[in-house]
């Protein structure tokens, strides 16, 4: 598969989309500096040492955000083999406002139909960085916005749905277990369901520290998923900081 993404594109994209984060840490490290000239060397000492720490969390995000959206074969696809699709495939892939798979997953199945949603809403997601990625990147072409608890498709119409990096964003609990019961709605009885995500787990605390209480955990995901109707048949790392779910319908969501 031809690669269609730049070299550094990913870790360029979180420096961009999120610059205000790294603004705000670069006049917190030469505040800290500035004070550490004027305080008693004791306290001195420390000031500097919590500069040095902000510098290594923030080098450190940006390092990992490089291996992850760069380096690993995360955006190759190769590890879709499970989703099952093929030539006569109807595959849906659902994301929250800023779309990097979709494209890939026209060269991955080029034979499938595939139907791109989109469960932005401004109102609700008001993160100013999903704002800059919109406006940095033209959105797919036939992509429908939706109400997250409403898909638009029949009952037991879709071979495979894609949510890659995308449901963390769904923040409110009921409105998620409602999103997930809508896609075992509209799955076939043989269909899957691929979920990547970044976990509430050590290696993500120590990549993102404070950033990662933005994803949710293991538990709360297997829980979901067993709420709504779904047994999950496998699991993976795509890197220490990305897990991979393939679900198939277990019967009717509770």
């Amino acid at each position: 598969m031809e690669s269609i993404r730049t070299p550094f594109q990913g870790v360029w994209n979180i420096v961009r989309f999120n610059w205000h984060f790294y603004l705000a840490a670069f006049f917190a490290v030469s505040l800290l500096i500035a004070s550490s000239i004027y305080l008693p060397q004791a306290l001195s000492y420390l000031t500097l040492f919590l500069s040095v720490v902000v510098v290594c969390l923030s080098i450190t995000s940006l390092l990992v955000s490089y291996f992850v959206y760069d380096l690993s074969k995360l955006y190759s696809l190769d590890w879709l083999s499970e989703s099952k699709a093929d030539s006569k495939s109807e595959i849906v892939n659902i994301h929250s406002g800023f779309d990097e798979t979709s494209a890939l997953l026209t060269q991955k199945f080029p034979y499938s139909k595939l139907t791109v949603f989109d469960f932005y809403d401004p109102s609700i997601h008001t993160e100013v960085s999903i704002k800059r990625a919109r406006k940095a990147y033209p959105q797919f072409q036939g992509t429908q916005s939706i109400d997250a608890t409403s898909i638009p498709l029949t009952d037991n119409s879709t071979d495979v749905v894609f949510l890659l990096l995308a449901a963390h964003e769904i923040r409110n609990h009921d409105e998620r277990i409602t999103f997930f019961k809508e896609i075992n709605r509209i799955l076939k009885e043989d269909g899957r369901v691929i979920v990547t995500e970044h976990l509430r787990d050590t290696a993500n605390f120590l990549a993102y520290n404070l950033g990662a209480f933005h994803f949710y955990s293991k538990r709360s995901w297997l829980d979901c998923f067993a709420k709504t109707g779904f047994n999950v048949i496998s699991e993976a790392k795509l890197t220490p900081f990305i897990s991979k779910f393939t679900l198939e319908k277990n019967g009717i969501p509770r």
